[in-house]
């Protein structure tokens, strides 16, 4: 290639942050340190006193000794609660039953190969960048299974491989919080951001759909971007494919039919749904209201919704394409789909406890009202403050690739903060998932990128990672100068970041 020193310096500077990424432990492990931490903090809080007066009600908040006999008591009493009564916890196991089985069937894979395929030539690009920013919602499909397709297709075109390789892994990670579904990372956000806006607010409550206007328009802002980065940058960098191809199997006719009897499902079933919403005296509507956004049926079961909207077209198309044979194949593939979620379950248990631990201590209402006088004494708010913090978590985002570990970390402190500033707590999610996307391409601590590499070394057995990284850099860079400006310009407009999501705490 011709820009082997750009490479070089770019796989210099990712690999130094792939050795100190390397070195953290665990997220596991990480919040095993948390809470020792908390309980030293809380014991040393509260030998010196240390108080703060919240603003907004004038009540004095103390810090809490959680390494007193009554502390230990808590911690040994309340354990199993603070796991099972975990917000996200339950969301997210129920939407993965639908995630899991269309992904498990081949059904979210068959769907991409199939959208890929039919699109004209003109808009084949822009199709796959579609596909892969929408595909999010499908947890691993997106990642996994589209950048070997793309880079299939951009042979086709006659362009190099790794440019769909590259567009494809950008556009399903980078634009990660951009999509016009609704699907499991909102539920993950948000049972981070409630239980932390009820540190200062305790009737706070939040909903699935509260940064819906933003993520839906960032992701056609985000698809022009892909695209000219993709035709403007990464084509022209790579220049023509002189290695041999690999033919892949596209869509068959077994697939193709039960694709078709899958959709038709699909349709039925949101035909089903919208016939209980849209109508003005819908049952899924507010009985007092009329409303469908406000404390409605609809809102509040829009998670068990969204599952069935997965679960009918991926259980069809099991069938038909004989993947789901009898009612033991059901069951394996239902638990395949669990599965796939113990790791989390495993981190959820131990966030839960940390999280529980910073609410008991007082610490993070006290660090939110310290914190919010240090910035106002600075004049450190809005622009500077909304730009530093899409900075901060970009840059976490680079040594911890749970997104559920970095917020669960992250929100205690931010949201109070935003809180005591006069945000609203999903504008300060909106934020954070800005932050946590634009990073995702390139940070070492993703499993896909191995993955990423391993479908290069099918068309170059010599590449090396700071190729793909080299590559991928200027996506992870225009996403954070674009999609900050556009957050900045909605910040300005004083736009509403989703259905009961202002921008600013109602007064």
């Amino acid at each position: 290639m011709e820009t082997k020193k750009k490479q070089s310096f770019v796989d210099r500077f990712l690999n130094k942050v792939e050795i100190i990424g390397n070195k953290l432990p665990d997220p596991i492990v990480i919040f095993i340190i948390l809470m020792g931490i908390i309980l030293v903090a809380s014991f040393i809080a509260s030998l010196f006193n240390v108080k703060a007066t919240n603003p907004g009600t004038g009540e004095v908040v103390e810090a809490v000794n959680l390494l007193s006999g009554e502390g230990l008591i808590l911690i040994l009493t309340e354990s199993i609660n603070n796991f099972s009564a975990f917000p996200p916890l339950g969301m997210v196991l129920v939407v993965m039953l639908g995630i899991g089985i269309a992904e498990k069937t081949g059904y979210f894979a068959t769907v991409m190969k199939r959208v890929i395929e039919v699109a004209p030539r003109k808009l084949i690009i822009p199709t796959m960048i579609l596909v892969a920013i929408i595909g999010n919602v499908a947890g691993d499909a997106a990642p996994v299974i589209l950048p070997p397709l793309a880079a299939i297709v951009m042979m086709r075109l006659g362009y190099h491989p790794f440019a769909g390789l590259v567009m494809a892994y950008a556009a399903s990670l980078g634009a990660f919080s951009a999509n016009f579904i609704i699907g499991m990372t909102d539920a993950l956000a948000l049972g981070f951001t409630e239980p932390a806006a009820q540190l200062i607010d305790e009737s706070y409550t939040g909903n699935i759909a509260m940064n819906y206007y933003f993520i839906a328009v960032s992701a056609v802002l985000l698809l022009i971007v892909t695209y000219l980065i993709t035709t403007k940058v990464t084509i022209p960098r790579l220049g023509a494919y002189h290695g041999e191809k690999i033919s892949e199997e596209g869509v068959s006719e077994t697939e193709k039919s039960a694709l078709r009897w899958a959709n038709v499902s699909l349709l039925i079933t949101a035909g089903i749904i919208m016939a209980l919403v849209i109508p003005e005296n819908g049952i899924l509507r507010n009985p007092e209201t009329g409303s469908i956004m406000n404390d409605s049926p609809f809102m509040i079961s829009v998670v068990f919704l969204i599952t069935i909207l997965f679960f009918v077209p991926g259980l069809v198309y099991g069938m038909r394409a004989k993947v789901i044979k009898s009612s033991r194949d059901f069951g394996n593939v239902l638990s395949e789909s669990m599965a796939t979620m113990g790791s989390y379950i495993v981190l959820v248990f131990f966030a839960a406890q940390m999280l529980a631990y910073f609410s008991w201590s007082n610490l993070g209402p006290i660090i939110a009202i310290k914190g919010a006088e240090f910035l106002q004494e600075m004049n450190f708010t809005g622009i500077p403050l909304i730009l530093s913090f899409v900075i901060i978590a970009g840059f976490i985002n680079l040594l911890i690739g749970s997104a559920s570990a970095k917020w669960a970390i992250l929100a205690p402190v931010f949201v109070p903060l935003f809180m005591l500033l006069g945000y609203d707590p999903a504008f300060t999610q909106m934020i954070f998932r800005i932050g946590d996307s634009i990073t995702n391409p390139i940070t070492p601590m993703l499993p896909y990128l191995p993955l990423l590499l391993a479908f290069a070394k099918k068309y170059d057995k010599n590449v090396g990672l700071g190729t793909l990284l080299s590559n991928l850099l200027p996506y992870s860079i225009i996403y954070f100068i674009v999609w900050s400006l556009f957050l900045v310009l909605w910040y300005l407009i004083g736009l509403p970041v989703g259905p009961g999501g202002p921008i600013f705490l109602e007064q």
